[in-house]
């Protein structure tokens, strides 16, 4: 990997620390920069999640990509700076109502600071999730007045998962929505490929039927699926509809950090 281009890519002209500073210093460099997005799914291009093609697309090419190439490459950057981590596997919750079991489709990771254990997650697209020691109960908030916590709710092996991510939007206080929920079971590599292979090519999913991108922003977030776009920033809030292909390729590039073509928009069967 070269650490000094991805750096260079999200922004920080110095190398953080291996610490809890270091940790989320990063990841807040890396949510601001390279946006969430799935648009090689409707392009009928494949989503490849070796560090090699991940590294190639997000950082030399100055695409986005969602969670399996997100924290594939903050994973490998992660290393180079001496922190210590692992894959887990995740149910997304958000929008889902009780009683229905997800498959294992999102990605994060399990980091090792001195000892304790920290939820890093660089490729969550429905918010920004800063780090979060693995405690049951453990709150951080966030510039735009979200809070998120983590909620040890089940036992090792359960459907429901041990852990469970939770988000309080901006003036819900107490008003708390899973956004996923995990165990700590060891992850192998074709378990990612697996879930990736499921995520991109499964019928009547959102990543197969939808155009989503979205990225932090200093004190909001931004969220694109298909032609709507919503930014919200501090209490203010504003949603259009994108006019056509130049419109998208242009917006992917001033707001979410993404470079797209217009050629490439112009494929997308929002445009057809």
């Amino acid at each position: 990997m070269d650490l000094d281009r991805y750096l260079a890519r999200i922004g920080l002209d110095a190398r953080p620390a291996p610490d809890a500073e270091g940790l989320a210093l990063l990841q807040s460099a890396h949510r601001r920069a390279i946006g969430f997005e799935n648009l090689d799914i409707p392009l009928g291009r494949g989503i490849r999640i070796d560090s090699e093609s991940v590294f190639d697309k997000l950082v030399v090419r100055g695409r986005g990509g969602y969670c399996f190439e997100q924290n594939r490459l903050y994973a490998d950057a992660l290393a180079e700076l001496g922190f210590q981590t692992r894959p887990l596997l995740a149910r997304v919750r958000l929008g889902l109502p009780e009683g229905v079991t997800p498959p294992r489709t999102h990605m994060l990771l399990l980091a090792d600071l001195g000892g304790v254990p920290w939820i890093a997650d660089a490729g969550f697209g429905g918010s920004f999730v800063p780090p979060l020691t693995l405690e049951d109960g453990v709150q951080v908030a966030t510039r735009d007045g979200a809070r998120h916590r983590l909620r040890k709710t089940g036992t090792p092996g359960s459907l429901g998962g041990e852990w469970r991510l939770e988000r309080a939007a901006p003036g819900a206080q107490g008003v708390w929505q899973a956004q996923y929920t995990f165990d700590l079971s060891e992850v192998a590599a074709d378990d990612l490929e697996q879930g990736n292979h499921w995520t991109s090519t499964r019928p009547d999913t959102r990543f197969t039927t939808r155009h989503v991108a979205s990225i932090a922003l200093p004190d909001g977030f931004a969220g694109m699926s298909d032609r709507q776009l919503t930014v919200s920033q501090g209490a203010a809030s504003e949603t259009r509809t994108i006019a056509d292909a130049a419109d998208y390729a242009r917006t992917l590039r001033e707001v979410f950090r993404i470079a797209l073509s217009e050629e490439d928009a112009a494929g997308l069967a929002l445009f057809a």
